[in-house]
């Protein structure tokens, strides 16, 4: 402590002599210090004495450089974003190339066998050709670019977790678009125009998945055959989270002032859409089939051969250091990155996918791969 206050006294006196303050002023202010380091030292009087009295109280206003001014910077964590975990109900395949490429669908078995009289001869039967169903993918880029000052300058590190956010970025963009091939308004029109086994208005019950339930229980092929169709997943919207909580978790019927069992409590698996749009009460909610066990692929996404994920890439830079003009000595490392012009440094986030195109197609399924595996509600009427 008295090292600092020797200090202080010393700072006192070169800064009173700079603004040229007398000799006796100067002396003055080193009284002072000398009497607050005798005052804390308890030396020759007591601290508690009556009829001394301090002239000047150093604050730290008198130090405005020196202890004045105060700086930390730190970088707050990002928000944590929420996932759409879409790869449970949407089938994956793989393109070759950006061309489009062909599946074609079985949708129908052969024909019943009929009777026959004695010596009739039977008639002969026929195979339901196949549907073709085309999908090709399409590159999705962002590019980003940075100062090289700024890269230097970045004491904080807010961009040492660049390359994550990038990733994070191409995910929610693929999410979005998995969102829209169930949400949009073509997919949208398609089953309701298939009528009450594949749509309806009602918000979001216990009552309203048993309805959903028996529609795919009642699932059939071209020819009118039953088909396995079960009802797997429940993509809401994020307001109906704690709805399908007390659905999943009531043992009887939450919606009834009676005994009926909630039989379908375990029977599904909810999967929250953070991008799903609608305004409550009024909020939508999808049933999908489960693509492995039924054999039927509501929603389709491609990705190109080689490309199973995004990739950053960075312009390679054109500086190249040198020790002299004319040749000699040898190249120089350069700790550059950036282009010779500017110093800027270009980044790429690169993804491809795509998913299932109807071109010419008059039933407009929209992204629908196959909308026997799908059912939709509005959720407007209560």
């Amino acid at each position: 402590m008295r090292t600092i206050l020797s200090l202080m006294k010393g700072y006192r006196q070169a800064e009173l002599e700079t603004y040229g303050a007398s000799n006796e002023r100067i002396a003055q202010a080193g009284d002072m210090f000398e009497f607050v380091d005798q005052e804390l030292s308890f030396f020759n009087r007591s601290p508690t004495a009556t009829g001394n009295k301090m002239e000047e109280v150093m604050t730290s206003a008198d130090f405005t450089y020196a202890i004045g001014t105060f700086v930390q910077r730190r970088m707050e964590p990002a928000y944590n974003e929420k996932r759409f975990e879409f790869e449970q109900f949407v089938s994956m395949d793989t393109t070759p190339n950006y061309l489009a490429v062909q599946r074609y669908q079985r949708k129908a078995a052969l024909d019943d066998l009929e009777w026959t009289g004695e010596k009739d001869e039977a008639r002969p039967g026929s195979y339901v050709d196949a549907t073709p169903r085309s999908f090709q993918v399409e590159d999705w880029q962002k590019q980003f670019d940075f100062s090289f000052h700024a890269l230097v300058n970045d004491d904080l590190g807010y961009f040492d977790d660049a390359a994550t956010e990038m990733g994070i970025s191409a995910r929610r963009t693929l999410e979005k678009f998995v969102s829209r091939m169930l949400t949009n308004a073509t997919s949208i029109a398609r089953l309701v125009a298939l009528g009450a086994l594949y749509s309806t208005t009602g918000r979001l019950t216990s009552a309203r998945v048993s309805t959903a339930r028996m529609g795919f229980n009642q699932r059939t092929d071209t020819r009118a055959n039953p088909i396995n169709a079960t009802l797997r997943y429940i993509i809401h919207h994020p307001g109906l989270v704690d709805t399908v909580r007390v659905i999943r978790a009531s043992q009887l019927v939450p919606e009834l002032a009676t005994n009926a069992a909630n039989v379908i409590a375990g029977d599904f698996v909810p999967v929250e859409d953070p991008y799903m749009a609608g305004t409550a009460p009024n909020l939508p909610w999808y049933a999908l089939s489960d693509y492995r066990r039924d054999n039927i692929k509501p929603l389709m996404l491609a990705r190109r051969q080689g490309m199973a994920q995004p990739v950053i890439v960075r312009k390679a830079s054109d500086v190249q250091g040198f020790s002299s003009l004319s040749g000699g000595g040898g190249s120089v490392n350069v700790p550059f990155i950036g282009d010779f012009a500017t110093n800027n440094v270009v980044v790429k986030v690169w993804d491809t996918w795509g998913t299932y195109i109807d071109p010419g197609d008059n039933t407009h399924n929209g992204n629908l791969y196959d909308f026997r595996g799908a059912y939709y509600s509005s959720g407007t009427a209560p």
